[in-house]
């Protein structure tokens, strides 16, 4: 299922949902201009890499011992094209209501404590991990969790796909990033040798739905 749309008009306009993915495009083209060789350098210095904060014997030559500043970093860093454009139709399709509830700057807060918490929560799970993490994916699903939170009855236009047949249906949010959420938890176990971090997924919803309660503005949720 690809969410296309959601028929959930903002009532302002989304300023840093705009920047974030003009930012994440912005690094994205950058990592294009790069060779293989400094592109991996790169993924290196940027990602956050969870035998780093574990204190194992393995280092990066630029990374220090505790790099907590990769936490955030790795939010801007994609392994792809279509891993960019994956977490930017997300974050655009849902962002802006978020981003409504909780005004500009508590958003922008909001964003970054639940990529932090995703990052966290896959570093515990998998700590002895050599493999930096990449990818806006975890804060995203913060905002996917927060929009569960505040709008389970808003109608999302999703491309479903039933073998041969492919057809847009209108699907209520709660059916369909409960569906995302409960795929995150079913693959997480397994899905270590993916290249996807379905724990940083898991945790980012789980804490976009604790951080939403406390943070969003009352009187734009009414």
């Amino acid at each position: 299922m690809i969410p296309l749309k959601d028929e959930n008009p903002s009532r302002t306009f989304p300023l840093v949902t705009l920047l974030l993915i003009g930012a994440n495009v912005i690094v994205f083209a950058y990592e294009e201009t790069l060779p293989p060789s400094q592109l991996q350098s790169l993924v290196a210095s940027l990602g956050a890499v969870p035998r780093a904060f574990a204190g194992g014997a393995f280092r990066i030559e630029s990374v220090p011992a505790l790099p907590w500043w990769t936490l955030i970093s790795s939010m801007f860093v994609h392994g792809g094209i279509l891993h960019l454009a994956g977490n930017m139709l997300f974050l655009w399709i849902f962002g802006d209501n978020v981003e409504d509830a909780l005004g500009h700057a508590r958003y922008l807060v909001f964003y970054f404590l639940c990529g932090v918490s995703a990052g966290l929560v896959q570093i515990l799970a998998n700590p002895a991990s050599r493999i930096p993490l990449v990818g806006a994916s975890g804060a995203i699903a913060g905002v996917l969790g927060a929009y569960a939170l505040l709008y389970p009855t808003a109608r999302v236009q999703t491309l479903v796909f039933l073998f041969i047949f492919i057809r847009i249906i209108p699907l209520p949010a709660i059916l369909l990033l409960g569906l995302w959420f409960l795929l995150q938890v079913v693959a997480a176990p397994s899905g270590s040798g993916a290249g996807v971090a379905f724990f940083a997924h898991i945790g980012g919803f789980l804490a976009g739905m604790v951080l939403v309660g406390l943070m969003a503005n009352r009187r734009r949720r009414a």
